[in-house]
Order: C-alpha cells, then structure tokens, then sequence
C-alpha cells in the first residue's frame, strides 16, 4: 500500500471517528452557519458540513488569540490555492489535494473571524469571493496543463472551470438586481471537497483501475462541469422568473 494511500485512509479513519465523537455530544448545529444558511449537498449532507466546522472552530478561536486577521487568511488561502495548480500540473496529485483542502480551510476561517471580531465588510465579501475565483483557475489552469496531451483531460478542465464560473456570476448578478439564490447542488464548497478528494485518491484509484494518473480526476472534472452546468441554469431560472414577477417600475 501506498504512503499516499495509508496517509488518505487514517485521516478518514480520524475524520469518521470525529464525526462520531460529534454526533455523541449532540451533533450541534454551527450559529454561523446557520446565521448565512449555509448547505452542503442541498442540505443533504448538512451534518458533515456542521461537523466540519466544529472541528476547525478551535483553529478560528486559536487564531483570534494571535491577532491573526481575516485577509491573512484570504491571502493564505489564495497562495495554497496557487500551490495546489503548480502540484497538479508536475502531477503531485496528493500534495495538491491536501493544498486545496487548506486553501478550503483558510477559506472557512477567513469569515468566521472576521464576523467573531464584527468587522465583515463589503471588501471582505468582494475579496473573499474574487479570490475564491483566483483559486479556482489556479487549480484547473494546473490540471489542464498536466492534461495538455489527452484530449479529455483538457475539456474536462474547461467545462469544470467555465461551468463554476457561471454559478457564481448567476449569483453576483441576481444580488445586482437584487434577487439572492444560494441554491443548487454543485456550491463552491462541493466542487472543493470532490476535486480534493478527487486528487488525494487519484494516483491509487487510477493504478488500480489501470488508468494513468489523472484519469480519476478528470472523471470528477467532467461531473463537477455537468452538475455545475445544471446548477447555473437552475440559478438563472430561478433569478430570471422572481424578476419578470416583480412590478413595473411606477409611471411606466
């Protein structure tokens, strides 16, 4: 067995065993989460994503106490996001993995600290949510590159990175107007956890299945681009129907 392989399955094992620590003392729903009604899975796997934030709660509470701010954490996050592009394009698929999963952490910390401490602010909204873009083509610029050669691997990387563009544009233009959607089933926070997963399990998953490195991830690729697709036209549904409803303007 694999050093990647033994390293991805303890940190499942502790992750599972966490989560049953959690459930014991009550599985207690995040205020802050449910503050901005945050889901995963379309509320489906809200118990993981309260899980989740349990854990790294101590992480935000650590941080407050070291006067670490909220753009240090936004930056962070866009460097492990950059770093994660530059391992999946030399093919270290694992070690982008776990970069993107701290790129996804520094991504949770940087709003809960800044609304623990009440400085959330329209910059922090842009910022965070421009960055957040960064990353994501940081990560799917890397594996186009490693996919350069394989016509798939190059699509793929297109779709999913075209396709989670529109998702967050269908939302930053519906705020525009007015009209918020935070709906559908391919969120940031999904395409994160399956393309990190994607990559941690990649190089074994591929072996296994006699398929060169890369080929898992371009599997995960293509269905974050399906789902993401679906999930930007139920947005643009969704927004374009609650504005046709509202009311001519008056003296028109």
């Amino acid at each position: 067995m694999s050093w990647s392989l033994t390293s991805l399955l303890v940190v499942v094992g502790l992750s599972l065993l966490s989560m049953a620590v959690f459930g014991v003392l009550g599985g207690r729903r995040d205020a802050d989460a449910e503050s901005k009604s945050a889901q995963f899975l379309g509320g489906t796997g809200d118990f993981v994503l309260h899980w989740f934030l349990w854990v790294v709660d101590p992480a935000a509470r650590l941080s407050i106490r070291l006067g670490l701010s909220a753009d240090f954490y936004n930056f962070a996050g866009l460097a492990f996001g950059a770093a994660s592009g530059l391992a999946v394009a030399a093919g270290r698929m694992e070690l982008g993995g776990w970069a993107l999963v701290l790129s996804g952490v520094c991504d949770i910390l940087d709003g809960r600290i800044a609304r623990a401490l009440r400085v959330a602010s329209r910059y922090g909204a842009f910022i965070d949510s421009l960055l957040d873009r960064f990353i994501e083509l940081f990560f799917f610029v890397g594996f186009a590159f490693f996919a350069r050669h394989t016509g798939h691997g190059a699509v793929a990387a297109t779709l999913a990175l075209g396709a989670s563009v529109l998702v967050s544009y269908a939302r930053a233009m519906g705020e525009s107007l007015g009209v918020e959607c935070t709906g559908g089933l391919m969120q940031r926070g999904e395409r994160l956890a399956l393309l990190s997963l994607g990559c941690l399990a990649d190089p074994s998953l591929s072996a296994a299945l006699g398929q060169p490195t890369g080929a898992v991830l371009t599997g995960v690729a293509y269905f974050i681009g399906v789902t993401s697709l679906l999930t930007a036209v139920h947005r643009t549904v969704w927004i374009s129907r609650r504005l046709r409803a509202e009311p001519p303007p008056a003296g028109k």
